[in-house]
């Protein structure tokens, strides 16, 4: 089966919603390509790399988590950014692009998967009147080791966590990616653990002054899953193929 682009683009827009943001970028199609969609390549970020693999399959789309054209980078279309474009409009594959929609979706988002893979029950947003703050919270079914949640990420994400603190663990608090600036609302929500991408230098020393433990498990790790998890519900609902394309990035 296919579907137009229009297609596409309208169903990930009434899934992902992203007027409902203040993003970085300009969420939704970014690179016009061709009108018939029947292979939809989906990846956490839009690398030459992932390009040319999607090129090289023959994909007519591909999603992902981070695009293009974010908000203060040099608008000029020159040098690597040139390649990508070039490569895109040449093989006519459209790319679409979802940032902070994806990783705030209640079903299919990153946080959200993250929470599943970590065993939080009942993942909600840690302010849900705030939608432009992609922070989570939940609680494990019993009380760990802080140590223990790391292994589990590790185990999860095959990527092993840096972690700062030790002790027990049950109230969680997440954002994915590049989410270490958050740490301070999690520790105001009563967060045992704050779990993120990346980590900072001031990220440690705030964990250990406020008294909250903190696990970083990768920027590219934490948001493999969002993407997937939507391109399956766009193949399921479209009738489109659908294949996740991992392109190995250890940040």
């Amino acid at each position: 089966m296919a579907c137009t682009r229009q297609q596409l683009c309208d169903f990930l827009d009434e899934l992902l919603r992203p007027e409902r943001f203040q993003d970085y970028c300009p969420n939704g199609l970014q690179v016009e390509g061709v009108e018939e969609i029947n292979y939809l390549v989906t990846g956490v970020t839009a690398s030459q790399a992932l390009l040319d693999e999607a090129r090289g399959r023959g994909a007519d789309a591909i999603l992902v988590h981070h695009g293009y054209f974010w908000r203060s980078e040099d608008a000029r279309i020159t040098g690597m950014k040139a390649q990508r474009v070039r490569t895109l409009m040449t093989a006519n594959i459209n790319l679409l692009a979802y940032h902070l929609p994806l990783d705030c979706h209640p079903q299919h988002g990153n946080n959200v998967m993250l929470g599943q893979l970590m065993g939080v029950t009942t993942p909600a947003p840690i302010d849900p009147d705030d939608s432009g703050t992609p922070v989570f919270q939940g609680s494990l079914e019993a009380p760990m080791p802080v140590s223990a949640l790391a292994d589990r990420l590790g185990a999860a994400l095959d990527r092993q966590p840096l972690v700062v603190g030790d002790g027990s663990v049950q109230s969680v608090a997440w954002c994915t990616g590049a989410g270490q600036g958050y740490i301070d609302q999690a520790a105001d929500a009563g967060a045992d653990v704050y779990v993120s991408g990346e980590v900072s230098e001031q990220t440690v020393h705030v964990a250990r002054e406020r008294g909250i433990a903190f696990i970083a498990a990768g920027h590219h790790a934490t948001e493999r899953y969002g993407v997937q998890a939507v391109g399956e519900a766009v193949a399921g609902a479209l009738g489109i193929r659908h294949e996740f394309i991992d392109i190995d990035n250890p940040a």
